[in-house]
C-alpha cells in the first residue's frame, strides 16, 4: 500500500468480493430464477396461426395447437406460470362486452385445455373487459363516456367465475374499478371457488408503455383514455391505498404494472405489505429492450437480465415477462 497515496490504513478493499465470477456468485444479494417468471402469450382463433406482432419483435399472436407444442418444451425445463391474453375478432365485441363471460369462447376453451394438458401449469388470467369491449375500454362505457364502475364490476364478476369454471388458478383483474376485489371474491365464494386465487393489478399506472399490447391485441381506447381509473403517473402514495385495499378486500398476490419505470413503487409496496407482490415488464418496456437489440445498441442476453434483476431487486416476487421462453430456452436464470 502507498502510505503517501492514502491519508487512513485502507483495511476494507470491496473489490476483494468481485474479483472473479466465483465470489461474485458466492455473495450475490438477487438471483433470477425460473420460478419467478410468469409468461404472457397471445392467443388466436383457428390453428396452426403463428402471426408476428409489428411492435413486439420475437412475439406471437400464436392459435392453441402451436401454444402448445411451446408449452410442452417449456414446462419440461421449468415453466411454472403463464397468462393468456386472447385477441377478439371485432364482430365479437359489444358495448357490454358480453363475449367477456362466454363459456364457449376462445379463452374458456384455452383455459380448459392448458389445464388438461399441463395440469401443473400455473393459470394466471386476465379479468378486464377492454378485449371484449366495442368501445376498448377496461369497463362499460355510459352515454356520457364515462366509465361505469358498478355495472363494470358485475360482468367482471361473471367472467372471474367463467374463468374458475374453466379451470384458472387466479384470475387476475386489470380493471381498476373500485371494490371488484371484493365483489370477485365474494362471487368466487359464493360459488363454491373459494380455491381460487386473486392476483388483482393493485397499481396500475395510466402508462405510455401499454401501445405494443393494444396493437397486439386490437384492444386500444376508440375514443378517450384510461386516465379516470388507471393510477396517475407522478403519484405513489396512491398506490399504498390502493393496495391497502384491494388486500382488504381479500387479494392474495398484487401486482404493480408497469415494472421498470415504477421500480420504487414495488419498493415501497414490498415495505409496507407482506402479500407477494408481482410486476409486469409491459410490452413497451420489453419493445424498447427489443428493439434496441436488433439494432446492436445494447448487449441482448446482459441488458434483459439486468432489466428482470432490477425488478426483482426492488422487491417483486414475481415477474410477467415476453422475455420468459427465451429466458428458459437459452437457460439464462436458475433453474
Amino acid at each position: 500500500m502507498n502510505a503517501d497515496l492514502y491519508p487512513y490504513p485502507l483495511l476494507h478493499r470491496h473489490r476483494r468480493n468481485r474479483k472473479n465470477a466465483a465470489i461474485r456468485a458466492l455473495v450475490s444479494e438477487t438471483q433470477l430464477h425460473v420460478s419467478d417468471l410468469v409468461y404472457p402469450v397471445f392467443i388466436t382463433e383457428g390453428t396452426q396461426q403463428k402471426e408476428a406482432i409489428r411492435a413486439m419483435p420475437g412475439v406471437y399472436r400464436l392459435s392453441l395447437d402451436l401454444l402448445v407444442k411451446d408449452l410442452e418444451i417449456l414446462v419440461k425445463n421449468g415453466l411454472q406460470a403463464i397468462a393468456p391474453f386472447p385477441v377478439v375478432p371485432e364482430h365479437k365485441k359489444t358495448k357490454t362486452a358480453t363475449e367477456a363471460y362466454n363459456p364457449h369462447s376462445l379463452i374458456s376453451n384455452a383455459i380448459s385445455l392448458i389445464k388438461k394438458e399441463f395440469p401443473e401449469l400455473l393459470l394466471m388470467t386476465d379479468i378486464a373487459l377492454d378485449p371484449f369491449n366495442s368501445d376498448g375500454h377496461d369497463g362499460i362505457v355510459g352515454s356520457q363516456g364515462e366509465i361505469q364502475n358498478d355495472s363494470s364490476v358485475e360482468v367482471l364478476c361473471k367472467m372471474a367465475l367463467m374463468h374458475a369454471a374453466s379451470g384458472a388458478d387466479f384470475v387476475c383483474p386489470s380493471d381498476m374499478m373500485d371494490g371488484r376485489i371484493g365483489a370477485i371474491r365474494k362471487a368466487l365464494d359464493l360459488a363454491g371457488f373459494e380455491n381460487t386465487g386473486i392476483m388483482s393489478y393493485s397499481a396500475k399506472y395510466a402508462s405510455a408503455f401499454y401501445g405494443p399490447f393494444r396493437e397486439a391485441l386490437s384492444s386500444a381506447p376508440k375514443s378517450g383514455d384510461k386516465k379516470t381509473y388507471q393510477m396517475d403517473p407522478a403519484n405513489s402514495r396512491e398506490a399504498i391505498l390502493e393496495v391497502s385495499a384491494d388486500i382488504q378486500e381479500g387479494a392474495d398476490m398484487v401486482m404493480v404494472k408497469p415494472a421498470q419505470s415504477y421500480l420504487d413503487i414495488i419498493s415501497k409496496i414490498n415495505a409496507q405489505f407482506d402479500v407477494p407482490i408481482a410486476a409486469y415488464q409491459v410490452s413497451g418496456e420489453y419493445a424498447m429492450l427489443a428493439f434496441a437489440i436488433e439494432k446492436g445498441v445494447l448487449h441482448r442476453e446482459n441488458s434483459i437480465l439486468e432489466s428482470l434483476l432490477s425488478i426483482k431487486r426492488a422487491g417483486a416476487r414475481m415477474i410477467w415477462t415476453y422475455f420468459t421462453k427465451e429466458l428458459i430456452e437459452k437457460k439464462l436464470c436458475a433453474f
